[in-house]
C-alpha cells in the first residue's frame, strides 16, 4: 500500500538519548577487531619518540594508529578523505573512541608524523612484529611451511618522464662463500687460484637503466607476461596454517626475487623462532639459484623448475646426463663431455673433444659454435639444486607446492583487491614500505579478529549444547555419566 504520509525534515533534527556503542551493529569488522585485539603495545614502542614533560599532548598514538588501519582495512586511499568519513560514520567514531560531537583529528596529524616523529625509525615494523607474535600466541602461525613470492606496485610516477643513467650492480652477500667454492673446485682438477670475484665484479662495465624523475627510488620493470614501468615489488613470506603474512620487504621493481630472500628469511627465523619449527619451504621458479637451494637444503625446499630459453628442436643440457663417478656429461649419443675449467662465476665447464662434433649426425640440433664444440656449464653447488628439483617432483613435494594457489597467491589478491595494493600511495622507497607493512598489519589483524570471534561462537554454542543435554537429563531424573 502506498504511504503518502511524509513527515518531511522531522527525522532530521529529532533530538535523542543514545549510547554510541548500540549504534555499531555487533557483527561490524571494528567491533570484532576492537574486541579480540589488544593495543596497548603500540603505546610501549612509539614511547621513545614522544617527549614525557614538554609540549602539548598529543593524539594517543593508539587512536592514530586506529586512524590509519581503518584507511587501510576500508581501502581509504586520501588521508583527507579518511578525516571526512571518520566525521559521518559511527562506527568509525566507536571504534577511535570519539563521541558524536567531538572533533576528529586533523588528517595532517597522520603525515606531520609520518614525515617527522617516525621518519627513518622502526615504528611500523616493530608493530607488524608484535601482530605477527600476537597470531603465534593464538596458535594461527606454526612455522613449519613457509612460502614466498613477490608481486609488483605500481610506482606513483609517471612512466614517460625519466632519465637514462650508469649504474652499478651491488656486489651479492654470498660472494665471499662462492669465492671459496670455486676455489676448491680448482684446486680439486688441478687448476690455478683466479683473483677473488668481487674484485673482478668492481672492473665489470656498469649498465644504463631508466631511472624515474618522479619516483627515483623505483624500479623499471620489464619481464616476459608482467606490465613495463617503474613499480616496487613486494617480497612477501605467509605461514601455511592460516595463511598470515610473516614477513614483507620492499625493493624496486627491478630487483630479482632471489637478491633478498635468504636475508628475509633468516629475520624470520631470528625474530620468531621459527628454526625450530620450520620443516618446508615453497617457492616460485625465480628462486631457483644454487645458493638459495645450498642454504635450506636441510629443510623440505620445493621450487618451481626454471627452465632456460632455448631453440624448438635444440638440445638442451638436461638431455646431456651428468656421470659423478668420472665427473664427466655423456650426450645423447654416447660422447662424453670432459671438465676444461671453473670460471669466476662458479660454473665448472665441460666440452666435447675437439673435432668429434665436426662429423656428429645432431650437430645442428646441438652446437652453433663455430669450433664445433658443445659446452655444457654445472654450477659448483649444482648438486644442492638437483636435490631441490627432486623435491619438487616428489608426491610430498607437488603437495606442498599446490599451497601456493591456496595462500601467498590469495595473500596478494586480498590485498590488491580489497585494500587498495595495486599503486603506490606515496612515493619513495621507506613510504612504499610503510604501506606494504601497514597492508599486511591490516590483513593478519582482521584474520586473528574473525577467526577469535568463529573460535568463540563455537564456544558458546557447544556451551549451550551441553548446558541443554544436562538439563534434559535432570528431568529425566538420570546422571550425564548413564545418557552418555
Amino acid at each position: 500500500m502506498l504511504n503518502e504520509k511524509d513527515h518531511g525534515d522531522r527525522g532530521k533534527y529529532q533530538m535523542e538519548l543514545v549510547c554510541l556503542d548500540q549504534l555499531v551493529p555487533p557483527d561490524h569488522l571494528l567491533r570484532l577487531v576492537e574486541k579480540h585485539v589488544d593495543f596497548s603495545f603500540i603505546t610501549e614502542i612509539v614511547r621513545p619518540y614522544y617527549s614525557e614533560s614538554q609540549g602539548r599532548p598529543s593524539i594517543p598514538p593508539i587512536r592514530l594508529f586506529k586512524m590509519m588501519l581503518i584507511g587501510y582495512l576500508f581501502n581509504i586511499g586520501s588521508e583527507r578523505i579518511l578525516e571526512k568519513d571518520i566525521g559521518v560514520n559511527l562506527a568509525y567514531r566507536w571504534f577511535l573512541g570519539l563521541g558524536l560531537s567531538d572533533p576528529v583529528p586533523d588528517h595532517s596529524t597522520i603525515s606531520s608524523n609520518r614525515n617527522g616523529r617516525f621518519k627513518g625509525t622502526t615504528v611500523f615494523q616493530d608493530i607488524f612484529d608484535e601482530v605477527v607474535r600476537l597470531a603465534i600466541s593464538h596458535h594461527m602461525i606454526a612455522g613449519r611451511l613457509l612460502i614466498t613470492d613477490s608481486t609488483h606496485i605500481e610506482a606513483d610516477a609517471n612512466n614517460n618522464r625519466y632519465t637514462q643513467q650508469i649504474t652499478s650492480g651491488s656486489p651479492q652477500a654470498y660472494l665471499q662463500e662462492l669465492d671459496r667454492a670455486v676455489q676448491e673446485s680448482r684446486e680439486a682438477h688441478g687448476k690455478k687460484p683466479l683473483a677473488p670475484l668481487r674484485k673482478r665484479a668492481a672492473e665489470e662495465q656498469p649498465k644504463k637503466e631508466k631511472v624515474s624523475l618522479t619516483d627515483p627510488e623505483s624500479g623499471y620493470m620489464s619481464r616476459k607476461n608482467k606490465p613495463e614501468g617503474f613499480f616496487y615489488l613486494d617480497h612477501r613470506t605467509v605461514d601455511h596454517k592460516y595463511n598470515m603474512i610473516t614477513d614483507v620487504y620492499v625493493t624496486p621493481g627491478n630487483v630479482n626475487d632471489s637478491t633478498v630472500y635468504m636475508e628475509r628469511l633468516n629475520r624470520q627465523l631470528e625474530t620468531f623462532g621459527f628454526g625450530d619449527t620450520l620443516e618446508a619451504i615453497a617457492l616460485d621458479s625465480g628462486y631457483m639459484v644454487p645458493h638459495i637451494c645450498k642454504q635450506t637444503i636441510s629443510w623440505m625446499t620445493v621450487i618451481a623448475e626454471r627452465k632456460p630459453p632455448s631453440k624448438p628442436g635444440f638440445y638442451t643440457k638436461e638431455d646431456f646426463t651428468y656421470d659423478a663417478q668420472k665427473d664427466v656429461y655423456v650426450c645423447p649419443l654416447g660422447q662424453e663431455l670432459t671438465y676444461r675449467t671453473t670460471n669466476r662465476y662458479g660454473y665448472d665447464e665441460y666440452v666435447s673433444p675437439k673435432g668429434h662434433c665436426a662429423t656428429c649426425p645432431k650437430l645442428t640440433q646441438c652446437t652453433e659454435n663455430q669450433k664445433h664444440e658443445r659446452l655444457i656449464q654445472r654450477h659448483v653447488w649444482e648438486d644442492f639444486k638437483e636435490r631441490v628439483q627432486q623435491n619438487k617432483k616428489s608426491p610430498e613435494g607437488e603437495k606442498i607446492y599446490k599451497y601456493r594457489a591456496q595462500t601467498i597467491e590469495r595473500s596478494f589478491a586480498d590485498a590488491k583487491n580489497l585494500h587498495g595494493y595495486r599503486r603506490c600511495r606515496m612515493r619513495g622507497k621507506a613510504k612504499a614500505q610503510e604501506q606494504a607493512l601497514m597492508t599486511a598489519i591490516t590483513q593478519n589483524l582482521k584474520k586473528i579478529a574473525r577467526h577469535l570471534a568463529k573460535k568463540e561462537a563455537c564456544v558458546f554454542h557447544l556451551g549451550m549444547k551441553n548446558d541443554r543435554s544436562s538439563d534434559f537429563n535432570h528431568y529425566l531424573g538420570i546422571s550425564g555419566n548413564v545418557a552418555a
